[in-house]
C-alpha cells in the first residue's frame, strides 16, 4: 500500500469527532422529545451528554498535532474566513464549549427531569443538536473539499459520514447503559428501561438501513462516473487493496449483521405489539460491531482516497 499522508491520527479524528457529535445529538434529541419523560430517558440523555465532548476533544487534539506544527495549527481557531478548515475549526470550538456546558447540567447528583437546571439544559440541547449535526457533516465536507482526490470528491460522502456518526453515537450510549445502568427488581422501572432500549435500538436500525442505502449510492455514483472517480473506486471494490476491509468490516460486520439482529429485536413489538426484551450480550456485541465498522469506514475512505493517484487540477 502507498504511504499515507493522512494516517491513523486523522482517521481517528474523523471517527472520534463523528461519534462524539452523534452521542450529543442523540442525547439532545431524546431530551427534547415530546411525550412522557421517564427516568430511563433522562439516563439516556445523560449518557450521551457525558460521553460526547471527550471523543471530540481527543480527536481535535490528534488532528492538531498531526499537522506537524501544533501551535501554527491553533491559528485555525483564531482566523475567520470561508475556507472549510476555518469553518470546521470554529464549529469544533463552539461545539466543544457548549457540549461541555451541556454535560455539566447532568453532573449534579440531584439532576433529574424538571429540576432547576432543566431550562438551561433544554436550551443548550436546542443549540447542541444542530451544532453536533454540523460537526458530523463537516467530517465528510472536509474530505469533499479536496477535488484533487477523486474518491473524496463525492456529494454523498457527507451524508454517509453523518449517518455513521449518529449510529456510532447511539452505539456508544447503548454500551454506556450496559456498563452504568443499575439493575432493579421493580417491574415498572424495568419496563421503563426496556422502552428506552427499544427506542434506541429501533432508531439505530433506521440509521443503519439509511446508511446502507447511502453506501449503495456512494458505490453507484463511483461506478457510473467515468474517469478518475471510477478508477479511485476500484480500491474498495472486489479485488481492490481495501476491498476486504470495506466489505468485511464496514458492510458485513458494521452494517448488515447489526441491522439484521436489531430487526429481529424490534419486529415482534413493532408488528405484533409483543413485549420487548433486551439482552446484555446483544447490547454489547452489536454496538461494538457498529463502532468497529464506523472506524473501518473512515479508514477505508481516507486510505483509498490517498492510494489512488490525484487528478489534475
Amino acid at each position: 500500500m502507498h504511504e499515507l499522508t493522512w494516517g491513523l491520527p486523522v482517521i481517528a479524528y474523523f471517527f472520534l469527532a463523528g461519534a462524539g457529535a452523534g452521542a450529543v445529538v442523540v442525547s439532545g434529541s431524546v431530551l427534547l422529545r415530546k411525550g412522557g419523560f421517564g427516568a430511563s430517558r433522562f439516563a439516556v440523555a445523560r449518557y450521551g451528554a457525558l460521553i460526547g465532548p471527550f471523543p471530540v476533544m481527543l480527536g481535535t487534539f490528534l488532528i492538531v498535532f498531526e499537522l506537524g506544527q501544533p501551535f501554527r495549527a491553533l491559528n485555525l481557531f483564531h482566523l475567520i474566513n470561508l475556507s472549510p478548515m476555518s469553518i470546521g475549526s470554529w464549529f469544533l470550538n463552539v461545539f466543544i464549549t457548549l457540549s461541555v456546558l451541556y454535560a455539566m447540567t447532568f453532573l449534579p447528583p440531584s439532576a433529574a427531569p424538571g429540576d432547576r437546571l432543566s431550562p438551561i439544559r433544554r436550551a443548550l440541547a436546542w443549540i447542541c443538536v444542530p451544532l453536533g449535526i454540523g460537526v458530523a457533516i463537516y467530517t465528510g465536507i472536509m474530505l469533499g473539499a479536496m477535488p484533487a482526490r477523486p474518491l473524496w470528491n463525492s456529494p454523498i460522502l457527507a451524508a454517509l459520514f453523518t449517518l455513521s456518526a449518529l449510529s456510532s453515537g447511539v452505539a456508544s450510549i447503548i454500551l454506556a447503559g450496559v456498563l452504568f445502568r443499575r439493575k432493579s427488581d421493580d417491574p415498572a422501572i424495568r419496563a421503563d428501561f426496556e422502552n428506552s432500549s427499544y427506542m434506541l435500538i429501533s432508531s439505530d436500525a433506521l440509521l443503519l438501513g439509511a446508511e446502507m442505502m447511502v453506501v449503495f449510492l456512494f458505490l453507484l455514483f463511483g461506478h457510473l462516473t467515468i474517469g478518475d472517480v471510477r478508477l479511485a473506486m476500484t480500491s474498495i471494490l472486489p479485488g481492490g487493496q481495501l476491498a476486504l476491509m470495506f466489505w468485511g468490516l464496514v458492510v458485513i460486520i458494521g452494517l448488515v449483521i447489526p441491522f439484521v439482529i436489531e430487526l429481529f429485536q424490534i419486529v415482534p413489538k413493532l408488528v405484533y405489539d409483543r413485549e420487548f426484551k433486551s439482552h446484555i450480550a446483544i447490547e454489547v456485541a452489536v454496538p461494538m460491531a457498529i463502532l468497529i465498522g464506523g472506524f473501518a469506514l473512515r479508514y477505508t475512505i481516507v486510505a483509498a482516497g490517498q492510494i489512488t493517484a490525484p487528478m489534475s487540477l
